[in-house]
């Protein structure tokens, strides 16, 4: 079946696509629902039993949370770089900075760039109830990553930086850093999550990690990539008991050292053949794009890569690891951003291959280009969960009806809440209900063949 032969138009209700194949949820008739929701759950279950399955959030995956969508430049985000920088009605060179900067990424005129459009801008975020207060429309990630092109043209320590152009550019490595620094923690505090009466999106990450360990232990770990900066992920994991292997060693001092990545979990079981069993809560963390709780060190002997972990600490002084925030200005992808992607491109090309991706709206270049490496694999299997998936890239995928690509769409399965509640199985359960359902045919099989030969004997 395919959308126009359903009637299926682009603002559609809830509905989960496999190719041209579309199961459509009727919210008029519970029975059919139910159904299609039990067909959905089983083909998911079996892509949850393919060798390497692999999960990839994006910031759609934290919203729940009240986590901040930054395509554009989060209000919060900027009303605390307003806040930190009101300074007497004055408005610090660092703060100018950041918004020359935007106005350089492509927001054009409606980002202020002189002091008293500044300070005017300062006054309406002032009242977070007026609806005529837009976010500035540039992805921060990108203002960041010019911010730090500019920086990386200064030597390590002073110089100026001078453009011309309309606005000019003007500024001196110190107003640069402490443009970077503020900026940087200001995310890293808007990331700062679940935020207060937030916390029950928590419990979907709960769930989620109980579901992904229902898998068959003879399998490979399951992997999670995130571009988030937060600690969901690693709270849920805490609160359920499971450890994660996220690349970082170390009790009081964690540092990164990705060969981990190749450890396992065993404890021997209480026979006389001295058999191990493999721990069964154990899940891989990949945090593509940083955390919060990374910060930028200078490396050593026992800290190869001057990368370390720690609670986040918002009043710190010391760098954070949030991309394209580089280990060293100049690098674009040093460590640990390259070695994490190149682990991501490695696990998506096995065989047998499978990639979830939730809340990820395709609009990072170099993550797609993975993606699009992974699909060349005959045996790769990607599936969408996307509320009303608009990239160009989801577009071409539907345009190919390639059976590989799965899309979970609608205000209830596109969500990773309603993906998980609805779609995603407990497989303990699914094994459960074969077994009864095997039993159950088993012995109405038996009873058959007696009345079978009642009826026999009596001819």
């Amino acid at each position: 079946m395919t959308e126009e032969d359903s009637g299926i138009g682009p603002d559609c209700a809830d509905h989960f696509e496999i190719g041209e194949e579309v199961v459509i949820l009727a919210a008029s008739d519970s029975s059919k629902t139910n159904k299609a929701l039990a067909d959905i759950r089983i083909r998911i279950g079996t892509l949850l039993k393919t060798e390497t399955v692999s999960f990839l959030l994006g910031a759609g995956a934290s919203v729940d949370c009240g986590g901040q969508l930054i395509g554009s430049v989060p209000l919060a985000v900027e009303r605390k770089l307003q806040n930190q920088g009101n300074r007497c009605g004055r408005v610090p060179p660092w703060l100018k900075v950041f918004y020359l900067a935007t106005r350089q990424t492509g927001g054009g005129d409606s980002v202020p760039v002189e002091c008293d459009a500044i300070l005017k801008r300062r006054d309406k975020l002032s009242d977070s109830d007026d609806p005529s207060v837009l976010p500035l429309p540039v992805n921060f990630e990108q203002v960041l990553a010019l911010l730090h092109r500019w920086r990386s043209a200064l030597p390590e320590a002073g110089g100026r930086l001078r453009l011309d152009g309309s606005p000019s550019v003007d500024v001196t490595a110190d107003d640069l850093d402490k443009c970077l620094m503020h900026a940087t923690r200001a995310l890293a505090r808007a990331c700062f999550l679940p935020v207060d009466g937030k916390e029950l999106g928590l419990t979907t990450y709960k769930t989620l990690v109980r579901k992904l360990l229902t898998r068959p232990l003879n399998l490979k770990r399951v992997n999670v990539f995130t571009l988030n900066y937060d600690t969901l992920v690693e709270q849920a994991t805490d609160a359920e008991g499971v450890v994660l292997l996220d690349g970082f060693v170390g009790t009081q001092r964690r540092v990164f050292r990705p060969e981990s990545y190749e450890q396992d979990l065993y404890f021997p079981a209480e026979t006389t053949e001295g058999r191990v069993h493999r721990f069964d809560r154990v899940l891989h963390l990949y945090k593509l794009h940083g955390s919060i709780t990374w910060t930028a060190n200078e490396p050593s002997i026992d800290d190869p890569y001057g990368v370390r972990s720690a609670a986040f600490n918002p009043e710190g002084t010391q760098p954070l690891l949030i991309y394209p925030t580089p280990a060293k200005y100049g690098e674009t992808l040093g460590m640990p951003y390259s070695e994490l992607f190149r682990r991501f491109a490695g696990t998506l090309v096995r065989p047998q291959s499978v990639l979830f991706v939730i809340g990820y709206g395709f609009g990072d270049e170099h993550v797609n280009a993975i993606i699009r490496q992974a699909l060349a694999v005959p045996s790769f299997t990607l599936v969408v969960v996307d509320p009303n998936p608009r990239s160009q890239f989801v577009a071409k995928l539907r345009e190919q009806k390639d059976r590989r690509a799965w899309i979970a769409k609608g205000k209830i399965l596109g969500t990773i809440s309603g993906f998980v509640e609805h779609l995603l199985p407990d497989l303990r359960d699914e094994e459960v209900r074969k077994k009864v359902l095997a039993t159950f045919r088993a012995l109405n099989l038996e009873s058959g063949s007696a009345q079978n030969e009642e009826g026999s004997d009596a001819n």
